[in-house]
C-alpha cells in the first residue's frame, strides 16, 4: 500500500481536481444573448470562474465584468476584472467592488445577460453595508457572529439584512436576464445559502436575524439593531422573497458541490483498494464530530472488522472561541480532538483540511494526524491544553502537523479522511 499520509494526500488532490472551476464550469456557460453580457460575482473561486468564462466565450461576443476574491486568489484575466479583498471580515475594498458591481448591473436592459459567477466567501467579500451601517459595525457583528460558533445559516441570515448586494438584491439592481453558476460551499446546496444568495430569493427576515443575534448572545451595535429592528417594524422593505415575480428572469445553477468532492476522493481510496464509508456532507461543533467518528471507529474495530478501511467526510464544522488571540482552523479543531478521542487506537492515520487551502484565517489548509502525533503523555497533555485554548495550528505547527497547499481557488467546504492502517 502506498505510504498512509501520501494516500490521505493524494485523496485530496483527488478530490479538488473533481471540483476546479476551470475543468466544470464551462460546460455550465449559458449562449450570448443579443446584447451584452456583465460578469459580477465573488468568492474564494471567482478568480478562477472568471478564467474559465473568458477562456470558452466567443471572442467576437460582448464580455465585461467585474469579480472579488480573497487576497492572494487571482488569477490573470483579460476582459474581467479581478478584485482582491478580505476575508472572512471584510474590507473597503470589497465594499467598493460590490457597489460598483450594482452600479454596472443596473446599466443592463432586457436584452443584455447578467452571469454571477458566484462561490463560498462571497458573503464577505462582497459586503456593502446598507445605508446607517458602517463598515466597521459590519465587521464588529460579523467578528462577534465567527467568534459565537454560530452556524454559516444562521451568520448570512443577518448579513443579508444589513448589506446591499446579497439575499437576491442583486436581481433588483438589474432589468438584464441573470444566471448565477454556483460552487456550493454548503450542506444541501441551496443557492440562497451559497455567497448569501446574490441572485436567489430570501426566505429569511429581520425578525429571524433578529433572532440569531439573540440566540447567539451577540451585542451587535447600536446602528446595526437599529436597522434590523426597524426591518421587523415594517419600516424597511425586506429583501426579495420566493414567489417574486422578478426571479422569471433568473436562473441559479448549481456548477460543483461537496457531492463531487467527496465521491471523487471515495473513488480515488476504492482503486487503491481501500474499503471506504462515506458520510457525506455534515454540519456540527468540530470537537462533537470528532468524539461521533471516534466512536465510527471504535464501533468498527469492536465487531472485528478488517484493516484497511476509511471513513470520508464533508460540509462545515464551528468552533467557539474562547481565546482571541488563539491561532487555529476548525479542521484542525477536529483533528486534535479526534486524536485526543483515540489515542489508544494504533495506525490511525486522518486528514482535515478545507478545500480552499485556508483553515480558518491561517496560512494552512489543514492538518494531518499520524499514529506519532500523541505517541507520548507530553504530547497528549499538549493537545488538550491547545483545544482548551484555541491553539491547535500552533500544536501542529510544532510537529510538522500543518497542510499547506496555498490558494486551490476551489470551495466546496471541509475535507475528512480517517484511515486505520
Amino acid at each position: 500500500m502506498t505510504h498512509p499520509q501520501d494516500l490521505l494526500l493524494d485523496t485530496f488532490r483527488a478530490a479538488l481536481a473533481a471540483v476546479d472551476p476551470l475543468q466544470i464550469l464551462p460546460r455550465h456557460l449559458p449562449a450570448p444573448p443579443p446584447g451584452r453580457t456583465l460578469v459580477v460575482g465573488g468568492g474564494k473561486a471567482a478568480a478562477a470562474m472568471a478564467a474559465a468564462v473568458e477562456n470558452h466565450w466567443p471572442a467576437d461576443a460582448p464580455l465585461s465584468g467585474l469579480v472579488v476574491t480573497r487576497y492572494g486568489h487571482s488569477l490573470p484575466t483579460r476582459r474581467i476584472e479581478v478584485v482582491e479583498a478580505s476575508h472572512p471580515l471584510p474590507d473597503g475594498r470589497g465594499e467598493a467592488a460590490a457597489g460598483r458591481m450594482l452600479e454596472l448591473a443596473g446599466d443592463l436592459g432586457p436584452d443584455d445577460l447578467l452571469l454571477g459567477l458566484l462561490s463560498g466567501g462571497g458573503s464577505s467579500l462582497l459586503a456593502a453595508p446598507v445605508a446607517g451601517v458602517s463598515l466597521k459595525e459590519l465587521r464588529a457583528v460579523t467578528k462577534a457572529l465567527l467568534a459565537s460558533g454560530a452556524p454559516i445559516r444562521d451568520i448570512n441570515t443577518v448579513r443579508k439584512h444589513l448589506t446591499r448586494f446579497s439575499g437576491g438584491q442583486v436581481t433588483t439592481a438589474t432589468q438584464a436576464r441573470v444566471c448565477a453558476l454556483i460552487l456550493s460551499d454548503v450542506v444541501g446546496n441551496d443557492p440562497s445559502d451559497i455567497a448569501s444568495g446574490p441572485c436567489a430569493p430570501d426566505w429569511g427576515t429581520y425578525g429571524d436575524a433578529l433572532a440569531v443575534l439573540a440566540r447567539w448572545q451577540v451585542a451587535a451595535p447600536a446602528a446595526v439593531k437599529h436597522h434590523l429592528e426597524s426591518g421587523a417594524a415594517d419600516r424597511l422593505p425586506d429583501t426579495p422573497k420566493p414567489g417574486d415575480a422578478l426571479f422569471r428572469r433568473v436562473e441559479n445553477r448549481i456548477i460543483g458541490s461537496a457531492r463531487e468532492f467527496l465521491a471523487a476522493a471515495a473513488d480515488f481510496l476504492a482503486s487503491k483498494g481501500i474499503p471506504v464509508c462515506n458520510l457525506g456532507e455534515v454540519e456540527d461543533d468540530a470537537v462533537r464530530l470528532a468524539h461521533a467518528h471516534a466512536q465510527l471507529v471504535r464501533d468498527h474495530l469492536a465487531k472485528g472488522n478488517s484493516r484497511p478501511h476509511a471513513w470520508l467526510s464533508g460540509g462545515e464544522s464551528t468552533v467557539r472561541v474562547v481565546n482571541p488571540e488563539g491561532r487555529g482552523g476548525r479542521n484542525s479543531t477536529y483533528l486534535l480532538a479526534l486524536g485526543l478521542e483515540l489515542t489508544d487506537v494504533p495506525d490511525l492515520w486522518a486528514l482535515a483540511c478545507d478545500s480552499d487551502g485556508i483553515d480558518g484565517s491561517e496560512d494552512n489548509a489543514g492538518a494531518l494526524l499520524h499514529p506519532d502525533t500523541l505517541r507520548f503523555p507530553a504530547d497528549i497533555d499538549a493537545a488538550a491544553r491547545a483545544l482548551a485554548e484555541n491553539t491547535v495550528y500552533d500544536f501542529f505547527r510544532t510537529r510538522d502537523g500543518l497542510v499547506m497547499t496555498g490558494p486551490t481557488r476551489t470551495n466546496v467546504n471541509d475535507f475528512r479522511v480517517v484511515l486505520l492502517t
